[in-house]
């Protein structure tokens, strides 16, 4: 864990819900430019350990770092600021915006730039500077055609696009990105593939993606962590920890309780 290319180090993290043991003694990497799948049956505790590397929760135990430096005590908005950024499992979009508002309202919350009440007046009109950085997000996630769109006009696939523009919009160091295929088509969740794959090609952006589409997770990641009733059970490329018995046996038919 020491190596100078680890962007997120994960150490003993744990987390429990009174007496439900939601992740435990949970270590691993992701190194710089890395994308890495977190997979595991339903309540395996992948999106709590998501949230306490964001911040949401607090861990009650072990350490997580980010760049070397301890994320302990620190709000959601400054780990956004240091380069951490999320999708959720629920699309979480502002229906009354157009495409471009959204990624215009992330590239300023990661200036810190901008004062609301002026954007909410439309007093505030966007720099170059900002109006070069959302478009560069528009085109790299393929939705330039979408920018004066309202949000409320978009169907569930787009709104994911949507959404993960929104998150690149900030150029995180690393993007986590949870079960972003989650009621889409085989269409749609393959240009959620693309972007994935582009963003860390063309951006060096790392990913943590959770993701029950194996298939997609098969497409995108270069390494493995398999999760179930809080632990890890593998860690690895992705055909080898999916041949493990410890893992099959956990797809057959185990539930998880966080």
């Amino acid at each position: 864990m020491g190596s100078a290319a680890v962007l997120l180090s994960l150490e003993n993290v744990s987390k429990a819900f009174g007496g439900i043991v939601a992740v435990q003694d949970v270590s691993f990497t992701v190194d710089t430019g890395e994308s890495v799948g977190l997979v595991g049956p339903n309540g395996a505790g992948k999106t709590t350990l998501f949230n306490c590397v964001c911040g949401q929760l607090r861990q009650d135990a072990g350490a997580i770092t980010f760049g070397g430096r301890s994320l302990a005590g620190l709000p959601t908005f400054k780990r956004a600021r240091l380069g951490i950024g999320r999708t959720y499992q629920k699309v979480e979009v502002f229906t009354d915006m157009t495409v471009r508002d959204h990624l215009m309202v992330a590239e300023r919350a990661r200036r810190g730039e901008g004062r609301l009440w002026k954007d909410l007046l439309n007093m505030s009109a966007p720099t170059s500077s900002e109006v070069r950085q959302v478009e560069a997000t528009l085109e790299l996630v393929g939705i330039t055609h979408l920018a004066e769109v309202s949000v409320n006009s978009l169907g569930l696939g787009l709104c994911r696009l949507v959404e993960l523009a929104r998150a690149l919009a900030a150029e995180p160091k690393i993007l986590l990105a949870d079960e972003p295929s989650s009621g889409l088509d085989l269409h749609e969740t393959a240009e959620v593939a693309a972007v994935l794959r582009t963003v860390q090609r063309e951006r060096g952006t790392a990913v943590l993606l959770v993701e029950h589409d194996l298939t997609m997770v098969s497409d995108v990641v270069d390494r493995t962590v398999v999760m179930d009733l809080g632990k890890v059970l593998a860690d690895g490329p992705f055909t080898e920890v999916m041949a493990n018995p410890t893992v099959r046996q956990a797809y057959l038919g185990q539930v998880g309780t966080a």
